[in-house]
């Protein structure tokens, strides 16, 4: 790809909405449990994060149904952590307030992770990466592995007092959001080809993109949805937000989703549209609206 068609090196994501059922259980997962910060709790949307950035939007939608097993939506929202220390003081605390939630570990070379389910169903993962420096590339493609991580010689090794003091205060953001989807063809031919993320790695089922050489920004795979179609309107995955650095870059993102016929919807603050499974996405930049 030209480099005119690729988002800016600087693109990260935002805050993941979710939509629940229960509001209560599900802030107290991700208070209690991830130790993230109440930001803000006003009709029936509550804001968690770290410092002042949002991670997880819940927004109460109890009339809704809970998704099919095997359709498109969220994989996991993944919630990246400065340290190995701070990394250790949210596995510990999900671990001891939730203990049932706990579904896997692993050193993928580029990070560790560790990934759970919350009351509702939708994956999380809590994950360290390690220096740039450390990552290799092979023609072009990251090298990642899944090699098991045991969780409690991580936290003998990393977990510090200080750490689990601190653990709702430290800093912590979206790293990145992995999708369930239909086929991998469809989603690269949107999410490399219309939106610019690049290609990092790749295999079979799954997918790997982004964008500045970050191992992922975003990944999809069909390992459960393998032929889904379009989302109907359900409890769980209610929005992935991305954030470009200027407003030149959204302007160019518009423009190539235009050219691809990708429709657009623009309120002056965030530009939306829908991948082909009806995933909603808002992309916005500093200073706009």
């Amino acid at each position: 790809m030209h480099t005119q068609d690729l988002l800016a090196a600087d693109t990260g994501m935002g805050a993941v909405t979710l939509r629940v059922a229960d509001l209560d259980r599900m802030t107290a997962f991700y208070r209690d449990g991830v130790r993230l910060t109440m930001l803000s709790n006003a009709g029936g949307v509550a804001v968690l994060g770290r410092g002042t950035t949002p991670i997880v939007v819940l927004e109460h939608a109890p009339e809704l149904r809970h998704a099919g097993a095997h359709e498109a939506g969220l994989f996991h929202t993944a919630i990246l952590f400065d340290t190995r220390a701070d990394l250790a003081a949210a596995l510990y605390s999900v671990a001891t307030q939730y203990p049932q939630a706990f579904t896997g570990s692993a050193d993928h070379l580029v990070s560790n992770a560790f990934y759970f389910t919350d009351p509702e169903g939708n994956g999380v993962e809590l994950y360290w990466d390690r220096d740039r420096t450390e990552w290799s590339w092979t023609h072009g493609m990251v090298d990642m592995a899944t090699i098991h991580v045991d969780p409690n010689a991580f936290l003998q090794e990393h977990l510090t007092s200080s750490a689990l003091e601190s653990a709702a205060t430290a800093p912590g953001r979206v790293g990145h959001v992995h999708l369930s989807v239909g086929d991998v063809a469809s989603a690269k031919a949107f999410y490399v080809d219309q939106l610019g993320f690049a290609t990092t790695a790749g295999w079979g089922e799954a997918l790997f993109v982004s964008a500045g050489g970050y191992h992922h920004h975003m990944a999809m795979n069909t390992w459960n949805s393998r032929g889904a179609g379009r989302r109907q309107l359900a409890l769980g995955l209610g929005l992935v937000r991305i954030e470009v650095p200027g407003t030149d870059d959204l302007g160019a993102l518009v423009a190539r989703m235009h050219d691809t016929g990708v429709q657009t919807a623009d309120d002056g603050r965030t530009v939306a549209f829908e991948d082909p499974w009806a995933n909603r996405i808002e992309v916005t930049a500093p200073g706009r609206g």
